[in-house]
């Protein structure tokens, strides 16, 4: 279940609440108990699992993709006539 951020218009509490995405939004302050909250815009955090991804087929290699486009001579979407590197 995704963390949502609040804050009160009314006293300026903020917090985090652990809820379902299909959960109304929170209304009352814990705070003052006033209905005032406000859902925040926030980052959200997710970690990719599984095979494919940075951590489990790139991650300490020790290759570099400009050091490979160096040794190629080029790079970008035309191999190096463009000013696309």
């Amino acid at each position: 279940m995704p963390f949502y951020e609040y804050r009160c218009s009314e006293c300026g509490h903020e917090f985090e609440a652990m809820q379902k995405m299909s959960d109304q939004p929170l209304s009352d302050c814990p705070e003052c108990g006033r209905a005032a909250l406000v859902k925040l815009v926030s980052a959200t955090g997710f970690r990719l699992k599984g095979g494919g991804w940075y951590e489990t087929e790139f991650k300490g290699s020790g290759k570099s993709s400009t050091t490979d486009e160096a040794a190629s001579g080029g790079g970008g979407c035309c191999g190096g006539s463009c000013a696309c590197q």
